[in-house]
């Protein structure tokens, strides 16, 4: 299932499943995860991390994305 929003101006796209797999984040039920800001990608999760939000305002909103859809 596909899941979109935006949280203090950081849009996201999230795959997320009814239960964890060993390709989530932290083995939950995130299998994708691209998170942008003023159209530049600042995080991005594919089956493992291929940009880590590099900001602590971008891992505090990557956090909570992860604690509501994980």
């Amino acid at each position: 299932m596909w899941a979109k929003g935006e949280i203090r101006g950081y849009k996201f796209e999230v795959k997320h499943y009814d239960e964890g797999s060993q390709w989530g984040i932290d083995e939950g039920r995130i299998s994708k995860l691209r998170v942008t800001k003023d159209g530049a990608e600042v995080a991005n999760y594919d089956r493992g991390w291929d940009i880590l939000p590099a900001t602590d305002e971008a891992q505090e909103v990557v956090s909570e994305i992860i604690q509501r859809y994980n």
